[in-house]
C-alpha cells in the first residue's frame, strides 16, 4: 500500500471510530469493516488508484448525493484520492446514518418477532 493511501485510510479508521465508538472492527470481503450490534456497518480499503469508502447502504448514498457530488461514487462506493479525502465531518454523517439504518432494521425486525 502507498503511504499516502495508508495515512487516508488511518486517518478515515480514525474518524470512524470517533463517530462509532461502540463499533468493533473487523475485516469482511477481505477488507477492512466495523460492525454495530452484530451487524455490518461501514468498509474501507485502498485499490491501486484511488482509495473507497463503502457506507454499506445505497440508499444512504442516495441520501447525501449532492454533499458527495465532487467525488466518484456507484451503487456503494465512494472513491476517493489522498490528495482528495473525503471530510471527516461527511464521514461521521455517513456513519451516524448508518447507526441509524442500523438500529431501525434490528427494531423493525423485533416487532416482527
Amino acid at each position: 500500500m502507498k503511504p499516502d493511501n495508508r495515512k487516508t485510510l488511518q486517518k478515515l479508521r480514525q474518524t470512524i471510530q470517533t463517530a462509532a465508538p461502540k463499533a468493533e472492527e473487523c475485516i469482511r470481503y477481505g477488507i477492512p469493516a466495523f460492525r454495530f450490534n452484530g451487524r455490518l456497518l461501514v468498509f474501507f480499503g485502498a485499490w491501486a488508484n484511488h482509495c473507497a469508502f463503502y457506507p454499506g447502504s445505497a440508499a444512504t448514498l442516495k441520501n447525501f448525493r449532492n454533499e458527495l457530488r465532487n467525488f466518484q461514487t456507484s451503487k456503494g462506493t465512494i472513491r476517493f484520492s489522498p490528495n482528495k479525502p473525503l471530510p471527516v465531518a461527511l464521514v461521521k454523517k455517513l456513519v451516524k446514518t448508518r447507526i441509524e439504518e442500523n438500529n431501525d432494521r434490528a427494531n423493525k425486525k423485533r416487532r416482527k418477532s
